[in-house]
This record gives C-alpha cells, structure tokens and sequence, in this order.
C-alpha cells in the first residue's frame, strides 16, 4: 500500500470494528476524499456513518466534538491543514479542555485527519506545516507518520484514544517513497511502489519513536516527509548518524531521543516548518536540559525559513541536500 491507502485501509478496518467511528468531512463521502482517502468507505458502511459536509472547519470540529461526548468516535478530515485555523477555537477551548472541565465525565475521543506541508504545486494555501501551533496546546495530541505501515498504525492508536489527536499526513509521500531526488519536485501523480501493509488489525502505540538507521557520530530528529530527506543525504554523504522518525510529537518519545542524544553526543533537528515557535525549538529545549553534559557541540536546527510559504520557490525553502548536509558537516567539526 502507499501512504493513502495504508490511511483509507485503518478507517475501513476501525469502522469495521466498531460501529462507534464515523467518517466526515468534505467530499469525503460519494467522492471518496480529494486525495481519495475516503474512497469507497461511503459505499460499504453507508451515507450515516460516512457523510459530506458544509465547508466549514469550525462547523465540522464542533460536531464532532459534540459526536464524541456522546459516545461516538469520528474521525473528520480537514481538507489542507491550512484551512484548518477557522476550527482552532474548537479544538483548543473544547476539545482539548473537555476531559478536564468535566472531571472526566466527558471526554473527546475525535481523530482530525489533515494533509499537510508542501510540496505538490499547492501554492500558499494549500502547503503550510502548522504543527507547531497544536502541539502548544495540552490536551491535544499530536501524531505525523512517515510511512504506509506506521500511518496505518497510528491511525488506528489515534481512533482509539479517548483524547482528540491531530493526524497530520505529508502529502508530499502520499503516493509513496521518494524517487531518490530530495531537491526537486516529485510529481505527485507519479507511481510508486507502496509499502508492505497488513490488511487486518494492528496498532503502533502513540508516544512511541523509531530508529530508522542505528548511528554513532549524530542525532537525526526528524518526522513525516523530512525523514525520508535526511536518510537520503545520510546515505549519500557516508556519515554514521542515527536518525530518529519521531512519529508522534505529543505524547513526544524522550527517552529515546535521549538515550541516542547521551550516545553520539551531537543533535540536528530537521522539520519543513517555519524555524521561530516551530516544533524543533521545543525538542532543543529537551534536548538541552537532558543532555547538556553529553552534547559536543551546539544542537543544530535545519528548517523552513521564517517567511509566508512560497509558491514560486518552495523547494528552495524545504530543508534539502545542500543546506543538511552543510549543516552535518559544521556539527561534525564543532
């Protein structure tokens, strides 16, 4: 399966399971999704439990809010992550506080799925990472995969969760792995081939990393498409780092980085967001207070420049060979 089927593949098997998860969203019924992450789930569980909706992100978060105090778990798709901020006051001021305004009585098992970042011609308002600004807010839980088999998985561990998840899915690999350019656009039709993907049940547990290449000299902390830009300069340059595909950036695996960070005593962070407020400067600010004593070297970001998103030049302002492995060689030296 490539990374949309493996996702289409969790819903089908979740709502097979438990007749509690209902899809919605925008054209994700009779069209099967714009990306076709939806498709064909209308037609097998029916037009009550996979359903079409207004355009409006505030509207569909807030019924689904609402589904999920009552004991449903939906699982609304917000079309690009960029329209996603219409919804905001939803998800920071009821759903991520539900649990606790109601000393538990109420909860809000909802799985928001989104596609995000750059990447496919999508121009501003279709290509923005905005992870940063959710995974500021306690009660949200925030999950990024880089891979057909861990989307499946993690999609399956967010619906079953009884806390609100963001699933933030890179379009960029939605059809699968890259062609081997990291510094120019894949297109986004093209096809590739996808990933080893269990048809049945299984789930990868929230909060929990993965070693992607066991290494010595560097800490890679990356997630969702930079992951597989990384691991190709890593390969190309020769240098034995150990990259680390976070998957889920709350609840965030520490000790994991951890204990790779106190072993090679040198840490990157490479995300396609902006660089000011983004995710990387928390994972520095951990980084620091619990490996202060090992690190060799200052902790090295490599991001997305503080700018709009720009159409005309995004692949200029993805993290990519030239300006990664520019930075490898200056943490190396330091």
């Amino acid at each position: 399966m490539n990374m949309i089927q493996a996702i289409n593949s969790a819903m089908d098997v979740m709502m097979a399971r438990d007749p509690a998860v209902v899809v919605l969203g925008e054209d994700v019924g009779y069209f099967g999704g714009v990306f076709r992450a939806t498709a064909g789930l209308q037609k097998k569980f029916g037009k009550t439990r996979v359903f079409d909706t207004p355009i409006t992100e505030c509207g569909i978060i807030g019924v689904a809010i609402g589904m999920g105090a009552y004991g449903l778990r939906p699982v609304p798709e917000i079309q690009f992550a960029d329209y996603i901020y219409p919804a905001l006051d939803q998800l920071a001021s009821e759903a991520a506080r539900l649990r606790y305004r109601s000393a538990g009585e109420f909860t809000a098992p909802i799985t928001i799925r989104s596609p995000f970042g750059g990447g496919i011609f999508g121009g501003q308002t279709h290509s923005q990472s905005p992870e940063g600004i959710f995974t500021h807010v306690s009660g949200i839980k925030t999950v990024i995969p880089s891979n057909p088999y861990d989307a499946k998985g993690l999609l399956i561990a967010a619906i079953e969760d009884n806390d609100p998840t963001l699933f933030f899915e890179p379009k960029r690999i939605y059809n699968g792995p890259f062609d081997g350019h990291y510094d120019r656009p894949v297109q986004p039709w093209a096809k590739h081939d996808g990933s080893e993907v269990p048809d049945d049940y299984y789930r990868i547990p929230l909060g929990t990393a993965k070693v992607v290449r066991a290494g010595e000299a560097v800490t890679i902390l990356a997630y969702g498409t930079m992951v597989h830009v990384v691991s190709g300069v890593v390969a190309a340059s020769g240098v034995d780092a150990e990259i680390i595909d976070l998957r889920t950036l709350v609840p965030l695996d520490i000790d994991t980085i951890t204990a790779s960070v106190e072993k090679t005593g040198r840490c990157m962070i490479v995300h396609e967001a902006t660089r000011t407020s983004g995710f990387g400067a928390e994972l520095s600010a951990q980084v620091q207070e619990r490996c202060f004593h090992a690190l060799e070297a200052p902790i090295a970001r490599v991001t997305g420049y503080d700018t709009p998103y720009p159409h005309s030049l995004e692949w200029a302002y993805f993290p990519g060979p030239v300006r990664i492995g520019e930075a490898l060689k200056k943490i190396l030296k330091d």
